[in-house]
């Protein structure tokens, strides 16, 4: 029965980055994948914040190296469009002075692969095809049961497990943790096109959120990679196509498409994969951690895509954990609360403010109309879509809704 300070289930960003900075520290690490490498996912617009992440535990140098060959976007800002109003922003106007400004969109099956290939390089032991089945968990004595791809059982002896396993929810559905989240149930359609646009006004280093003219809590997003493919989504609430349930996913898909300015931007597109989709992915738990265990990114919860907030949330998680656990290492008795629990939900809540106030308008009506007299507020806006959600400096972090209410006034 093999042993290890830490045992970590699941080798996305999440894992990869807590993995990275926990074996740089002098910690043993194993790393349980249940699927292999590389992988479809979506989640592919970064955010400038995940960059400081991936510097902090030094991956960052290895996504900029890699970036032309996996054909990584460079990516600066982000484009709004709803019928004939349009905005752009770009992340290097923000409230900050240092930090990352850019940031990449990724195929994240490149993506992925990359981060955790050069985390293995780097001496970890990462073991695909290894599906976590059962958990005794005692901080000091945990146990994990695995199956491989071949049915062979086997038992993983660690100090202490990281549940990175993204939306596999491994250990809340083990505990009977995992909830619904108390946002509103809304359904994602998606695929890859080879986008062919030749709009020259078309700005490629940019996602493109666009919201339908007529149904405002329906939205899209057009993310750019660098070989000339895009992937496209569609995001709406579960029930407000009632009537159009019965219709082929693909043929909703491609309506709603071509009832916006997508339409003819896209109008020589052609799919490159089969049309995906997901429903009910906001979620959360009853806790972030308890004996033996932290749940990091998308398996302690999941908010919208709509910000692009999820691989963010999940790499600062993987930080505020790593620091944790090597804090204990050095022989610290760990506060969970207010190292890891307290700091990551703050920065959470903002980012849960903005979904809020995107669907109910309020933030729409600041995006496209935002006062340009007011240069520090729109700075501040621009922080938190970078992701800099945690900064206290900002007071659209500290006091979030009220200044939320105050711009949404200010744009009336």
């Amino acid at each position: 029965m093999a042993k290890f300070d830490i045992a970590i289930i699941g080798a996305g960003p999440a894992g990869a980055v807590a993995a990275k900075f926990l074996h740089d520290a002098g910690l043993s690490v194993i790393v349980l994948e249940a699927t292999h490498f590389p992988r479809f996912v979506i989640g592919e617009s970064l955010l400038p914040f995940c960059m400081n992440v991936l510097e902090k535990c030094g991956l960052a140098q290895t996504v900029v190296d890699h970036a032309p060959s996996a054909a990584f976007q460079f990516k600066n800002g982000a484009a709004f469009a709803r019928g004939d109003q349009h905005c752009s922003i770009d992340f290097r106007d923000r409230f900050e002075n240092d930090g990352w400004g850019t940031t990449f969109q990724v195929k994240r099956d490149a993506f992925d692969k990359i981060l955790i290939d050069a985390v293995a390089k780097a001496g970890v032991d990462v073991r695909f095809g290894h599906r976590v089945i059962n958990a005794r968990l005692a901080d000091g004595d945990c146990q994990l049961e695995f199956e491989n791809d071949t049915g062979e059982h086997g038992t993983i002896h660690a100090g202490f497990v990281i549940d990175a396993s993204g939306y596999g929810r491994v250990i809340p559905k083990l505990l009977g943790q995992a909830n619904a989240a108390t946002l509103l149930p809304r359904r994602a359609l998606y695929t890859h096109v080879r986008d062919n646009i030749t709009d020259t006004t078309y700005d490629r280093e940019k996602i493109l959120i666009t919201v339908h003219p007529t149904r405002h809590d329906v939205w899209y997003w057009l993310i750019p990679f660098a070989d000339g493919t895009s992937s496209l989504g569609v995001v709406y609430p579960q029930d407000a196509l009632a009537t159009d349930q019965q219709t082929d996913d693909t043929a909703l898909f491609d309506r709603l498409i071509g009832e916006t300015g997508l339409g003819p931007l896209l109008n020589r597109a052609e799919k490159t994969r089969p049309m995906g989709t997901i429903g009910g992915y906001s979620v959360s738990s009853d806790q972030l951690y308890g004996d033996g265990y932290v749940l990091l990114g998308n398996s302690a919860g999941f908010l919208d895509p709509v910000f692009s907030s999820g691989v963010t949330i999940a790499m600062y998680s993987a930080e505020l954990a790593a620091k944790t656990l090597i804090n204990r290492h050095h022989g610290h008795d760990p506060d969970w609360e207010n190292s890891f629990a307290a700091p990551l939900g703050a920065g959470i809540a903002t980012f849960k403010s903005y979904v809020e106030a995107w669907y109910d308008g309020r933030l729409q009506q600041i995006i496209f109309n935002q006062p340009e007299r007011d240069l520090q507020l729109k700075r501040m806006v621009v922080s938190i879509l970078a992701g800099y959600a945690w900064n206290m400096d900002n007071p659209l972090v500290a006091k979030t809704d009220r200044y939320l209410n105050l711009l949404h006034e200010l744009c009336l």
